[in-house]
Formats: C-alpha cells, sequence, structure tokens
C-alpha cells in the first residue's frame, strides 16, 4: 500500500511539473529533451515544427526559430527569439570560438573580444588576417558604435561578463541578445566539452557535434580506469611570486584522474574550482613529495629553461619531482581551447605511464629539460 502511495504521489508530481512546462511555454508543444550525458549547464528541449528551447544554466532561455519559419505567439516574455540561420556573431569566449571551429562553423563568427597576437587557433588568425573576423575591444569595452552600426543577432560571451555588468546592459539596449557560456560552471570535464552540441543547435551542426563529441569522449574511454598510483601538484607561481595551486574540485584535477593520476592535495577545497593562493612552505609541506609537476605555463610566466623554473621559487629545487626530472607544462593554448579535452587527458595519461619514453609527440604537456 506504501509503494503504492508512493507511486501514485510521484505521478501526481510529474503531472503537475508537465502541466506547468506547458502553461510556461505556450504555443509550443514540447516533444522531447536532448539527451546529455555530462553536461548539467544547459537543456534542449525539441518542439514540434523544429522549433528548439535552449535553457541556460543562469534560467536565461531562448528558442530556436527554423528558417522560414516563424515565432510561435503568445511566448512567455523571458524567452528570447533567436531565427535560423544565425551568422555574423560575437563570440567573446575563446574556448566557445574552439568548439565551434570544431564543427565548422567559424564562418559565422565575424567579431571577437581577443586580440590577434591572442590567439593560439590558426584558422582564426588567418579569418581576421582575411578581414572576416574583426577585434572589437576587449570584453569588458567593447566597442558599442561598430556593434550599434552592424548589430550581431547573437553574442556569446563567458562568465567573466559578470564582473562587467555595465557591458551586458549597453548590449540588451542596442537590442543584442547574448548568452552567458556557463560551461565553466561544468563539473565534468566531458561536460565542458559537451556544450559542443549546444552550438550544434544554434549554428545547424547538430551531427558533426555529436560525431566530435563522441570521438574525444573515446579517447577518455580507451584510458584504463585504474589508477597509475602517481601523484601530481598543479601550480604557477606570479611574477609577485605568489603561488596557486589547483583546487581539489577544479576540473583539471578531474581530467588528472580520469588520466589515471592522484591528486596529491586531494582535500584542498574539494567542492570548489579554479585555484587557492597558498604560501609556499604550506605547499610544499603538502606537495613537496608529489610524483610529477604540471605547471601551469601561460598563467605563471613563461620560463623556458629548468634555471628560470627555479628562481621562481628557492623551496621548488626541492620538490621531488623536480629532483627526478619530472616537471611538466601546459602549453599556451591550453586554456583557449575546449574542443579537444579527451586529447589532453590523454596527455595526462601518457605523461604517467610513458617511463620507457615510447611516447614522444604530446600536443598540450611538454617536459621541461
Amino acid at each position: 500500500m506504501k509503494k503504492l502511495l508512493v507511486a501514485l504521489l510521484a505521478l501526481s508530481m510529474m503531472l503537475a511539473c508537465a502541466t506547468a512546462l506547458a502553461e510556461d511555454t505556450a504555443g509550443l508543444t514540447i516533444t522531447g529533451r536532448m539527451e546529455l550525458e555530462y553536461a548539467t549547464q544547459f537543456t534542449v528541449d525539441e518542439c514540434e515544427g523544429g522549433y528548439r528551447l535552449i535553457t541556460n544554466g543562469d534560467g536565461v532561455r531562448f528558442l530556436t526559430v527554423p528558417e522560414g519559419a516563424e515565432a510561435p505567439e503568445n511566448l512567455p516574455e523571458d524567452v528570447t527569439v533567436l531565427q535560423l540561420p544565425l551568422d555574423n556573431l560575437l563570440i567573446s569566449s575563446t574556448p566557445t570560438v574552439s568548439l565551434i571551429h570544431a564543427i565548422g562553423a567559424l564562418d559565422k563568427v565575424t567579431m571577437t573580444t581577443q586580440e590577434y597576437d591572442g590567439w593560439y587557433i590558426d584558422d582564426v588568425k588567418a579569418a581576421m588576417d582575411a578581414g572576416k573576423m574583426s577585434y572589437i575591444g576587449s570584453y569588458k569595452e567593447p566597442d558599442f558604435e561598430t556593434l550599434a552600426s552592424n548589430p550581431p543577432p547573437f553574442a556569446v560571451f563567458s562568465t567573466m561578463i559578470d564582473s562587467v555588468p555595465e557591458v551586458g546592459e549597453k548590449l540588451t539596449e542596442l537590442g543584442i541578445p547574448y548568452m552567458r557560456d556557463c560551461s565553466t560552471y561544468e563539473n565534468h570535464p566531458l561536460g565542458r566539452m559537451e556544450w559542443i552540441k549546444l552550438y550544434g543547435v544554434l549554428l545547424g551542426r547538430e551531427e558533426e557535434a555529436q560525431a566530435h563529441y563522441q570521438a574525444q569522449k573515446a579517447l577518455v574511454e580507451s584510458i584504463p580506469a585504474q589508477s597509475t598510483g602517481k601523484t601530481v601538484a598543479m601550480f604557477y607561481i606570479t611574477s609577485k611570486g605568489d603561488l596557486y595551486t589547483r583546487r581539489a574540485g577544479d576540473y583539471m584535477v578531474k581530467m588528472l584522474e580520469l588520466a589515471g593520476g592522484e591528486y596529491i592535495l586531494p582535500d584542498l577545497e574539494k567542492e570548489k574550482s579554479g585555484t587557492q593562493k597558498i604560501e609556499a612552505e604550506e605547499f610544499y609541506a603538502g606537495a613537496g613529495e608529489a610524483d610529477y609537476i604540471v605547471y601551469i605555463w601561460s598563467m605563471g610566466g613563461k620560463p623556458q629553461s629548468m634555471e628560470e623554473f627555479l628562481s621562481r621559487s628557492p623551496i621548488l629545487a626541492d620538490f621531488k619531482a623536480v629532483k627526478e626530472g619530472n616537471v611538466w607544462f601546459t602549453t599556451p593554448d591550453y586554456f583557449q581551447i575546449s574542443d579537444t579535452l579527451g586529447a589532453m587527458i590523454l596527455d595526462f595519461n601518457h605523461m604517467l605511464t610513458n617511463e620507457d619514453e615510447s611516447v614522444t609527440e604530446f600536443t598540450y604537456l611538454f617536459k621541461l629539460q
């Protein structure tokens, strides 16, 4: 009897949710939802007529309208209509550009807030050289005159736009719909990469997005599930001498774990992502015996030699990984791309298991000699 009551209650709640959803999407008939394996910061509801209702992790909603169709009447006021096909886009987030590039839709992007010399994607530089993509100022202060004279139908910013709310307000004033890419809030690395499916929907490249995602996922699945038993410290030191290490809840730590490694500081802010400032002596006490060092090369400057690396802090010479020659750096493009996270994880695995040095080429890591 108790099980029956529980089942009836669950059914009642499901019907109530369905009714609420129907009321909240007036003019739309939802027929299904895109299947996602790891991403939690967006959903895509499939609707009759080829419409798609996108709900971002911040609750903002967008409706894609198929080419030649019109937006349904009586849509909720909070739903922003995006008429397909989309073109002439402003994409501020560089990892987002990497996803768009991976599905063959880079030609849809004509504006960026990253300067030419800051790009590590060759095809982006080629597009800028050809005048097909333009730098319109930083995300903190884009050229609003240019945007007003040639408004993009859609723009994507990283969550860093939260630090300059006036930019979002001005975009709204100009009638330019924009989305905050919330992929940095994903707990799983493949969740970050699964955002490629969202951009596949927006840019008519769903098959390409699915194929690319599956290929990167397969690289991760090719790695043996068991741990290598190797411990790793991940950090960088600023020009002022401040040391920042990755928190235990960071996506890079998860990448390391998927590669078979063990983070040397498993209890450091394990509920948070990003980095944590820590005193050098405290860091050495916890991480000095790590088997490997992964140094964030771009954020911690770009030392070219072991001597230059050790000059960052006298305590580095005492690290086990330094003594054994297991100091690795990330490549400059490491944080600019999200479309090859599977390959990055595989690089981590090769680093940890390449004792015979049979793997001679790495894409996203290099060993300091």
